[in-house]
């Protein structure tokens, strides 16, 4: 089966194979808390029995991708633009939020938020930012304020989204006045580094991945794996043992609380859990 056949663009897209997890928590007090992420790889076969594996893989990737686009849609609230390629979602009693990442552009992306979020009732406020390579635009909603952030860098748009609740969050989750709490962790079975502008974390396999998921994990997390920010753009780079490195420049702002895992691959998951 070892045949060579000539790459295809069309069919050979990052929605060949996906890899995503769930977790949802029931509280006492009946509230449902939920926590999502996905990443999608490319399939790129350079041979015939690799092409005809990577479409077995692809139709499954597309049922499961559906699936994810689907809950997020109905069941948090969230849209999803097309074309994705990584994503994290958290509903919260605090916060209903949104990270993804897609390789449209940033003006395409902004219509599509646009547009999704008016046929959800939510009205756009004055004094948007909307720059090239950037966009921030406050909305109000029935539930609370809510705020979309758009960042563009090495041929992807990121997609910030989130809804925030009146609920105060719990001290260990709380970041300090004016400051960003950025907390860490670790979802592999491998040793990980993360480097947030030149200051380098090594974190064991699995070291803090439920992080996202309980409120009371913040408070327990060790020092080490916590850092408070002031607000603006940071360089991070995530290294997996075997793995090359992946590097982003995310933006967060001031009051904003934000959990940081190292996915599939090395794959960076950021999860605004405040």
């Amino acid at each position: 089966m070892a045949i060579p056949v000539t790459p295809d663009p069309a069919r050979d897209s990052p929605a060949d194979s996906i890899q995503f997890g769930w977790h949802r928590t029931s509280r006492s007090n009946d509230y449902i808390d939920q926590t999502w992420w996905a990443v999608r790889d490319r399939c790129s076969a350079d041979y015939l029995g690799e092409r005809l594996l990577c479409d077995a893989v692809g139709v499954l990737a597309r049922a499961a991708s559906r699936k994810v686009e689907t809950e997020m849609s109905e069941d948090m609230g969230l849209p999803l633009p097309d074309g994705w390629g990584l994503m994290t979602a958290k509903n919260s009693r605090f916060i209903r939020s949104a990270h993804v990442e897609t390789p449209l552009d940033l003006a395409a992306v902004l219509g599509f938020y646009r547009a999704a979020l008016e046929q959800r009732g939510w009205a756009e406020n004055d004094g948007a930012v909307v720059e090239p390579d950037r966009a921030v635009i406050a909305f109000t909603t029935t539930d609370g304020p809510a705020r979309l952030r758009l960042t563009r860098q090495d041929n992807r748009t990121i997609a910030d989204l989130s809804l925030r609740k009146p609920a105060v969050a719990t001290a260990g989750l709380l970041p300090k006045p004016g400051q960003v709490k950025l907390m860490l962790g670790n979802k592999t079975d491998d040793a990980a580094v993360i480097t947030v502008n030149e200051r380098t974390i090594k974190l064991a396999a699995h070291a803090g991945e439920t992080l996202p998921y309980f409120d009371d994990v913040a408070a327990e997390l060790p020092d080490s794996q916590k850092i408070d920010l002031p607000p603006g753009k940071y360089k991070v780079t995530l290294r997996v043992d075997g793995s090359a490195a992946q590097k982003r420049e995310f933006e967060v702002a001031a009051n904003e609380t934000w959990g940081l895992l190292v996915g599939p691959d090395g794959a960076p998951l950021p999860v605004r859990l405040y």
